[in-house]
């Protein structure tokens, strides 16, 4: 078994949002999402995917000679020279090199993934990002067809800029009412 195209032979090893698992002998590759109920699901991806991983930004840090380090959600670090980079943008990462392929910024008009509150699971459009200057997280707005709703900034996973990069859970969440299971 692969994980994150690294082999894995301890059978307690976890795994997280995004990762990536391959079972080269069922010759099957599965992306670590979250269903509507914030549990860690899988989604099965064709093999072209599974060479790629997104990781979302958490922290940013100035090291020695002017690099930025990039602190993933993952636990990933990466060193880059250039810092066009913030924390909540979204790093695609090629596989295992751990190379950046491309920056999709936390921005309007990006396609996210919510992974907490009462729409986890969803994935919807980025209308608005609310900034505020006091201890509270910032909002970030968004729009699923006829449903608009508001989260933390922690909550939204951005996952491409026109469309999705990833093939998305199937979506269960309906306007009526968020937590209703079709």
């Amino acid at each position: 078994m692969l994980v994150d195209q690294k082999p894995c032979t301890d059978p307690k090893r976890g795994v997280g949002l995004m990762d990536v698992i391959t079972i080269p002998k069922l010759d099957a590759s599965y992306r670590v999402l979250l269903d509507e109920r914030g549990r860690l699901a899988l989604t099965e991806m064709n093999k072209a995917n599974a060479s790629w991983k997104l990781c979302r930004i958490e922290d940013k840090t100035t090291i020695a000679g002017g690099a930025t380090q990039l602190n993933l959600h993952d636990g990933r670090n990466i060193v880059v020279k250039e810092a066009p980079y913030k924390t909540g943008d979204v790093l695609k990462i090629k596989l295992p090199e751990q190379k950046v392929m491309e920056h999709l910024p936390l921005a309007e008009g990006a396609h996210a993934f919510i992974t907490g509150g009462a729409h986890v699971g969803g994935n919807a459009r980025i209308t608005n990002i609310e900034v505020t200057r006091d201890p509270r997280a910032n909002l970030v707005h968004l729009k699923d067809g006829d449903l608009e709703f508001s989260t933390i900034k922690p909550y939204v996973f951005v996952v491409g800029k026109d469309k999705a990069e990833i093939r998305l859970p199937e979506e269960r969440i309906t306007a009526a009412h968020p937590k209703a299971v079709s």
